[in-house]
């Protein structure tokens, strides 16, 4: 953490000053290079790049911290894509697309995507739905699949069915006999916060995904949890 931390504390100095000379160069009426131009946009920005694409875990989190408190404070503005983009990279990375050192998988980092997939179902947009449902699909993590399927159901984005599809077809390949109880818990809350957000979910797979859930080797809140959604979306 250490390490990290000083890393970055470098970076900003050594931006810090670059951006300066920028400034100073406009005052004077001299025209910006393209360089400077960039360093102006945000210095904070390439900073949080540097920090969430950095090969190690600490650096990663501290850059999904920051993400969150600018998140928390509503700050985000200009920069919304650009955290867009580096939250999306950071929940794929190690599964979507991965990076390797020999035969070794590297940035395999459990923790940061959850993290990250957590963060990316506050950003709700059309791209941040379809990241979550990469996600959803493609992660082999079940608290990864969990955080994904629960933000699915939080933005209750569901044109043409397609998170509902997204989250059945998760339920389907599962094997109920040696499932995670904190993954199932979260399907069927899935489920229960799209058909309140929705206005009613309807779609036949739902109910029969719910039926699994409940009829799964799960503990019994779980197995109840899906009883009652099942409940609420036959009103």
């Amino acid at each position: 953490m250490t390490t990290a931390r000083t890393f970055a504390a470098t970076l900003l100095l050594i931006l810090a000053a670059a951006s300066l000379g920028a400034q100073s160069a406009q005052a004077s009426g001299k025209e910006l290079t393209i360089e400077e131009k960039f360093l102006q946009k945000s210095i904070e920005l390439q900073v949080l790049k540097e920090q969430a694409f950095a090969p190690e875990y600490d650096s990663k989190m501290l850059a999904l911290d920051d993400i969150a408190e600018k998140m928390s404070k509503g700050s985000l503005g200009s920069e919304a894509a650009d955290v867009e983009f580096i939250l999306e990279y950071l929940a794929m990375e190690g599964t979507s697309h991965t990076v390797r050192e020999g035969l070794r998988l590297a940035n395999y980092f459990p923790d940061v995507r959850r993290r990250s997939t957590e963060l990316l179902g506050k950003v709700r947009t059309e791209q941040s739905k379809n990241a979550l449902i990469t996600v959803l699909l493609n992660d082999d993590e079940p608290m990864v699949k969990a955080q994904a399927a629960y933000a699915l159901g939080e933005l209750g984005m569901n044109e043409n069915n397609e998170v509902a599809a997204a989250l059945v077809f998760a339920v389907d390949r599962e094997d109920h006999t040696r499932a995670d109880n904190n993954w199932g818990y979260a399907m069927a809350l899935a489920f229960e916060k799209l058909h309140q957000k929705t206005g009613g979910l309807k779609y036949p797979g739902a109910f029969r995904a719910l039926v699994k859930i409940s009829q799964g080797n799960y503990l019994a809140t779980v197995k109840q949890k899906a009883l009652q959604v099942l409940e609420q979306m036959k009103k």
